[in-house]
């Protein structure tokens, strides 16, 4: 009986457990079939560069948030373009498609990894890929291959009108002020120097003031103001300089100074009738005080006894102090002499910076530097070259001048072989640009019944021969690099170049570095050297000459 309910208990759990599965597994596929999450690739094959459409496939509620990855979450590869969410509806759902745009450009295996897709905070991944990315086969025996095109001349571009008014309308308006100013010093200057001495200016200062019509007009205030102006700027002339910036107050005090001092004799009833008349000036100025009629005139009548009462009392000066101040005077003048000449110099100076400042923002600085300081090798890239053909067999090359004839003597050792030697140059080693050629045709045909590449491999000794010579002519610290070089016809040699100092005399080397190519060529019967010797100027220019000349050498094929 027991074992009868222990067997009842135990079906019972059994099938309590198998529902609780099924129930757990029919929300599980029905969650995964209600939004379902799907990827592919149009291509698991691609060459270097090629695009790959990724595209990952969502079908969900209408109600649920989807979020598809974005950046790159595809490495190794890289997402070169992320395109729209494409969106259907069907059947109460959205079906969501997002496509991505993936390369490489190296090749080799590749795995795009799992992406994650968010669904109501809940993420689902997709499966990882594996992308194949091949090389671009070349087939370099059949591909044409092209020579690099020369550079060709262009016109110089067109004025651009609306960039120099730019650049004039700010000098113009920095002109125009620089001008002003110094034109209102001048005059102040002129004003100064055509200034009367302080006795006639202050006579001549009154009778103006009698002509006006301050008193007429009932303008007391300004009337009083030129009044003791008058008189102040007389003082402050002749016995006080300080005496236009001082008050009423001061002033009297500084001549009551004076007079103590014994510099000026004057009478108390001078220094009195002034205070009187300033005290009175400043009432009518600034407390607005009515004058009775006929004081104004008085204060005037009074101002001039004060004038030529003080001038008598001025003791004159004595012969010295006349003639330190003759030659106080020619110091002056003299010092406004070089003033203006100075003013002239800043002038001239700042009209030609202008100017370069203009040519310089229109042409361009290095332009400007090589109109100013000149520049030789610029000189000779711009103008007109020629291409000639010198020697026996003929070596052809282009140069900014002619190459002249130079007379050698062959030496002892080579005078048995050479039958001819021709050399042909061009300026000398310590120019900025040398040029020398030499072509040499010999009496036995040492090349004859050699093997090929043999004669090429007798160029190394000749080199060597010929960067000897280049350090008996002065080059000293030779650097050497080596490489061979070829015609544009397909005549091969050797080239050496690198960098060399000049000695021009037993102690003295020159400090600045010059460059050089060495061209060697050897065809039956004879040798050509070209040597191309130059010095540097900032990249501009002495390399653009050193590669038209190397690159314009070519050879006359010997027949002999």
């Amino acid at each position: 009986m027991k074992k009868s309910i222990k067997h009842t208990n135990f079906l019972s759990l059994k099938m309590k457990q198998r529902h609780l599965f099924v129930s757990v597994l029919f929300l599980f596929f029905s969650f995964v079939g209600f939004s379902q999450v799907t990827s592919s690739v149009d291509s698991t094959s691609i060459k270097i560069g090629e695009e790959i459409v990724y595209s990952i496939q969502v079908e969900t509620d209408s109600t649920n948030l989807v979020v598809f990855p974005e950046g790159q979450t595809f490495m190794p590869l890289e997402v070169i373009e992320s395109y729209k969410i494409d969106t259907t509806y069907e059947q109460a759902k959205y079906r969501l498609i997002k496509k991505y745009g993936l390369t490489q450009f190296d090749s080799g295996q590749y795995t795009i990894p799992q992406q994650q897709v968010v669904i109501n905070n809940k993420q689902f991944g997709t499966d990882s890929v594996s992308i194949e990315v091949r090389d671009v086969a070349v087939d370099t025996t059949k591909q044409k291959m092209f020579d690099i095109k020369p550079a060709i001349e262009v016109d110089e571009p067109p004025l651009d009108l609306k960039t120099l008014l730019l650049w004039l309308i700010p000098i113009v308006i920095v002109l125009s002020i620089v001008g002003y100013i110094l034109f209102r010093r001048k005059k102040r200057k002129d004003a100064r120097e055509e200034q009367l001495p302080p006795y006639e200016e202050a006579i001549t200062a009154l009778h103006t003031l009698d002509s006006s019509t301050y008193l007429k007009e009932n303008k007391p205030k300004e009337y009083y103001s030129q009044l003791t102006e008058i008189v102040k700027r007389y003082l402050d002339r002749e016995v006080d300089e300080t005496a236009l910036e001082s008050t009423s107050d001061e002033l009297i005090a500084r001549l009551q100074l004076h007079k103590d001092s014994g510099n000026f004799e004057f009478s108390n009833e001078t220094i009195r009738r002034l205070d009187a008349i300033l005290k009175r000036a400043d009432l009518v100025k600034f407390a607005k005080m009515y004058q009775a009629e006929g004081q104004a005139s008085t204060d005037r009548k009074t101002i001039e006894e004060i004038i030529n009462e003080t001038k008598e009392v001025i003791p004159e000066p004595t012969e010295e102090e006349l003639q330190e101040n003759a030659e106080y005077q020619e110091a002056q003048r003299k010092k406004r002499v070089r003033r203006k000449w100075a003013y002239a110099g800043l002038g001239v100076l700042g009209a030609v910076l202008i100017a370069g400042a203009v040519y310089g923002g229109i042409k361009g600085f290095d332009d400007l530097k090589d109109l100013i300081l000149g520049n030789d090798m610029r000189e000779l890239a711009e103008s007109r070259w020629i291409k000639s053909e010198y020697g026996d067999p003929a070596v052809i090359i282009e140069t900014p001048e002619v190459l002249v004839r130079t007379d050698i003597e062959i030496p002892e050792s080579q005078n048995m072989r050479a039958a001819k030697s021709s050399v042909f140059t061009h300026g000398e080693i310590t120019d900025p640009l040398y040029v020398w050629l030499n072509t040499t045709m010999y009496k036995q045909q040492s090349s004859q019944g050699q093997k090929p590449g043999q004669a090429q491999a007798e160029l190394e000794p000749l080199m060597d021969q010929a960067l000897t010579s280049l350090e008996k002519r002065g080059a000293k610290n030779l650097m050497v690099k080596r490489e061979s070089f070829e015609t544009q016809k397909g005549i091969t040699g050797i080239k050496a170049y690198g960098k060399f100092n000049i000695q021009v005399s037993d102690n003295k080397v020159l400090k600045k570095t010059s460059n050089y190519v060495l061209l060697l060529f050897a065809q039956k019967g004879g040798v050509q050297q070209v040597l191309v010797v130059y010095q540097e100027d900032d990249g501009r220019y002495a390399e653009d000459v050193k590669n038209r000349i190397i690159n314009s050498v070519e050879l006359e094929i010997s027949e002999k």
